[in-house]
């Protein structure tokens, strides 16, 4: 298989949220396709056990490090760019993947407000403006993948603050993309990763011990990311065992149509909105 010319062994991927879930997917995966791997995560066994898989996927234990790194924070950021660069000498591919669950309602706590935008926005953030500016000046192939969702852009009511946070990637993530190709002679891409329900310790973290027959596994979201980044494509937008790419369509659309349309907001869940909006996904 082909991959984004970033993607290559001896090259140096950075991945936060490492420790578990997607992160810990798509570490091994570099590490089994010879790239030398930087997993950041919150300090904890979690992180030393990620580690020891993704060595063992590498083959070899020198060509793994783990930094402990809360993303909120820029100056943790900052040292885990000093940490990966002083091993390893560069970074190729860059995966702002650390994220943190929902639960900020929109009159809920202002403090897990919070913690989500800090995790969930300001870790993209964080990543982006201490990473890309190096990875632009090296002059060699490299990628930047950013973890959005699609509840950042349907939205749906009940989870504000993880919407809100997840929004903000998505529109991070476009910036980043119109940035880089405007600049002369920039060799790195940016993409939006946009998974679809999938099976994390996010997931677990709801009380749902066993994969749902609706979930792809994390391993699955990396299958699927690596042809897309190989072909360019900057909104990765995963299906799922339940979701097709046709419903997601339908969906995103419905939801931009509510501006075109002069609907009420999130019409899709307004009861005078609701046959309509069932027949369109039903194809009528």
């Amino acid at each position: 298989m082909a991959h984004h010319p970033a993607i290559a062994p001896n090259r140096v991927a950075v991945i936060t949220g490492a420790a578990s879930g997607i992160g810990l997917a798509a570490a091994k995966r570099f590490a089994e396709l010879g790239l030398k791997v930087c997993l950041a995560d919150l300090p904890g066994e979690a992180l030393q056990r990620a580690a020891e898989e993704v060595a063992r996927a590498s083959g070899d234990p020198q060509n793994v490090i783990a930094v402990p790194t809360d993303v909120s924070r820029s100056e943790d950021v900052e040292q885990l760019r000093e940490k990966v660069t002083t091993a390893f000498g560069e970074v190729a591919v860059l995966m702002n993947n650390a994220g943190t669950e929902g639960g900020g309602q929109l009159f809920g706590d202002p403090q897990r407000w919070q913690a989500i935008l800090q995790t969930n926005l300001w870790g993209v953030i964080n990543g982006v403006q201490v990473f890309a500016p190096a990875m632009i000046e090296q002059g060699t192939p490299c990628s930047i993948i950013n973890t959005g969702s699609k509840q950042g852009i349907t939205t749906p009511p009940g989870d504000t603050a993880y919407n809100v946070s997840k929004a903000g990637v998505k529109v991070v993530t476009e910036a980043l993309a119109h940035e880089l190709r405007n600049r002369p002679n920039c060799r790195v891409t940016a993409h939006l990763l946009i998974p679809g329900f999938v099976f994390t310790g996010l997931t677990r973290a709801r009380g749902v011990t066993e994969k749902p027959a609706g979930a792809w596994t994390p391993e699955e979201v990396i299958d699927f990311l690596l042809p897309a980044l190989e072909r360019g494509d900057f909104y990765v937008l995963c299906p799922d065992n339940e979701t097709t790419r046709a419903m997601d369509e339908k969906r995103i659309r419905w939801a931009a149509e509510d501006i075109i349309e002069n609907r009420p907001a999130l019409s899709r869940w307004h009861p005078d909105y609701k046959d309509a909006f069932t027949k369109v996904m039903e194809g009528e």
